[in-house]
């Protein structure tokens, strides 16, 4: 068991988002892009590192302006499994642990990620991952001990090959549902805008 691990995170925004139709990074949710609200909402005071992954020049500009460390996905055909080896390869220098951020679940908070570190950080041999009603989702936070089967993974084969294999390993941090909802589609942003919109209007 690792104790007080180093923990940094991996912001992932290298895939072609065919089903969005263009880069759905750029799209806006009040104001605001899908990658600029992943970017908010990482808690960097709690990383050591906070590395981005990504394809795209618009998302280089931002992080770079943010102070984080860009690597450039050359081959983002290859699947989620490469950036998820370019990120680990990075980050296992001098990281314990590594927390796996997807970048198009705009309603994700910041709090909900400070919360699942600080979970991970009281239990470091285990697997964290954000849940909600016991359903697990993004983001994920790996110890080192799992950083080779990361690495061995191909094509679109993400974290939830490994987290089966180890399921006694895995430890869940309650949020609300829409943090965890992601839009792989236009309509599905268009559908969680309008949810978080009607949510926003029953509380006033």
């Amino acid at each position: 068991m690792q104790k007080n691990p180093s923990v940094g995170c991996l912001v992932m925004a290298a895939g072609n988002a065919r089903r969005f139709g263009d880069n759905k990074l750029a799209a806006l949710v009040e104001g605001k892009t899908l990658i600029e609200r992943a970017l908010d909402a990482v808690p960097k005071e709690l990383f050591t590192r906070v590395v981005v992954v990504t394809q795209y020049t618009e998302v280089e500009s931002l992080a770079v302006e943010r102070g984080l460390t860009v690597l450039w996905n050359k081959h983002p055909d290859w699947g989620i499994s490469h950036t998820i080896r370019l990120g680990t390869t990075e980050l296992q220098k001098d990281c314990g642990a590594i927390c796996y951020m997807v970048s198009d679940q705009p309603l994700l908070k910041r709090e909900s990620i400070a919360g699942a570190v600080d979970l991970y950080r009281r239990h470091p041999d285990c697997i964290v991952g954000l849940s909600h009603g016991g359903k697990r989702g993004n983001p994920c936070i790996f110890p080192r001990e799992f950083f080779p089967e990361l690495l061995e993974l191909r094509e679109d084969h993400g974290g939830n090959t490994v987290i089966r294999r180890h399921e006694d390993r895995l430890l869940l941090y309650e949020v609300g549902k829409q943090e965890l909802t992601d839009v792989d589609t236009r309509e599905a942003l268009t559908d969680l805008v309008a949810s978080q919109s009607a949510g926003k209007a029953k509380e006033v």
